[in-house]
């Protein structure tokens, strides 16, 4: 039986240790945060933090986690106040919601290791597929939430635009 921390919690998944992390953690774990989408690494809607390391977890089996520890979605933050949760929302970046898990817990692990990255470097930490199409704003998004861990004060000022009233020329 596997033994791993999930969300700063000691636990033992009653699965065998072959069984995808995905699964452990949906199905023995309960927590559903994490989704599964393509179930062969493609997709990045069950990526999970893996000893701070953004993976997919449906890559991985229980018993490679074996003494790890897995934050998922839920335990990121219990109450949605995590820079890159805040900025989701801030940037409009949550369409239908189904790979936001994911995503958020990518940008996570990519600020947790690298505290001003890069545009390039952005892209390439969030290889999430998203049906909506929210990716030009994952680069504000990711900004915006590294402003917010530096402590920069601008970190909640988003642009403000001005829709001209009725019979003012545009």
């Amino acid at each position: 039986m596997p033994r791993l921390t999930v969300n700063d919690r000691a636990i033992e998944i009653d699965l065998d240790p072959v069984t995808p992390l995905l699964w452990g953690l949906r199905d023995a774990a309960n927590l559903t945060g994490t989704k599964y989408g393509c179930g062969v690494g493609d997709c990045g809607a069950c990526m999970v933090l893996i000893d701070g390391e953004a993976r997919r977890s449906c890559l991985v089996s229980l018993a490679e986690c074996e003494g790890r520890a897995v934050t998922t979605i839920e335990g990121l933050s219990r109450d949605r106040s995590h820079p890159v949760q805040q900025a989701m929302v801030a940037e409009q970046a949550i369409q239908c919601g189904f790979c936001t898990p994911g995503i958020v817990i990518a940008a996570a692990g990519l600020l947790a290791r690298n505290a001003n990255p890069s545009d390039a470097q952005i892209k390439a930490a969030i290889p999430n597929l998203c049906r909506c199409g929210v990716y030009p704003r994952l680069l504000r998004v990711v900004q915006q939430a590294s402003r917010a861990m530096r402590g920069n004060a601008a970190a909640g000022a988003t642009p403000v635009t001005t829709i001209p009233s009725e019979g003012t020329p545009r």
